[in-house]
């Protein structure tokens, strides 16, 4: 495969993807704590801890589209169509999350909003609700779209086999979350937490190898 990846872009890939890796990795942290901490299974993640995981995850939008920015930039020409597309659903997920938690984050503090019988119904994250429907398509829709449109851009063996397969797995994990919707349990889609969280962490991991490995070509 041609590939021709630049100094600068290689070293954008380097700082993408570990950014991504710290973020995700407090992340996670953060969230297990939330769990570990509610006093029953349906019931949202509070405070302290709710707003942490906010701003982590406002904060994590940039990183995850610069990282696919740098996959795009690492395609084969030949391949760059599903690069390019799967860059395209991660700003279309990064979009909709961080206007929906920024939102959330800024008007839930707000008490001419919090008093309002109907604001419980668009901001929290307790199903039915707006915020939890708008979280649902970005991560278990336009995120999976993204990894598994990106999965096509690693083709052969070795380390580029193990980032296409991961892509596929956290693609299809976040699908997955989905059946939650359809049955109405939410518990369901904690499946797809494993996709964009737990399995997504070691495609930017395996990112990250890529770029460090990754011989540049200057244009």
């Amino acid at each position: 495969m041609e590939i021709k990846f630049t100094s600068v872009a290689r070293r954008f890939g380097l700082i993408a993807s570990a950014a991504t890796v710290i973020l995700i990795l407090v992340y996670s942290i953060m969230l297990v704590f939330g769990f570990v901490f509610l006093s029953s299974p349906g019931q949202p993640i509070g405070d302290p801890i709710f707003t942490i995981l906010e701003v982590l995850i406002i904060m994590m939008m940039p990183a995850m589209v610069m990282l696919m920015i740098a996959v795009h930039a690492w395609a084969p020409v030949r391949l760059k169509a599903f690069s390019l597309t799967a860059f395209t659903f991660m700003v279309m997920l990064a979009v909709v999350t961080s206007c929906l938690h920024f939102v959330i984050l800024v008007l839930s503090r707000q008490a001419v909003f919090a008093t309002q019988q109907w604001f419980p119904l668009f901001a929290e994250f307790k199903w039915p609700s707006v915020a939890y429907a708008v979280d649902i398509l970005g991560w278990d829709i336009f995120f999976a779209f993204s990894m598994l449109f990106g999965a096509a851009v690693f083709r052969g063996g070795g380390l580029t086999a193990w980032i296409r397969r991961s892509m596929i797995v956290s693609g299809l994990l976040a699908l997955a979350g989905l059946s939650g919707v359809v049955v109405g349990n939410m518990n369901l889609r904690n499946i797809g937490i494993l996709g964009y969280v737990g399995v997504f962490l070691i495609v930017a991991i395996l990112l990250f190898v890529l770029f460090h490995r990754s011989r540049h070509q200057e244009e």
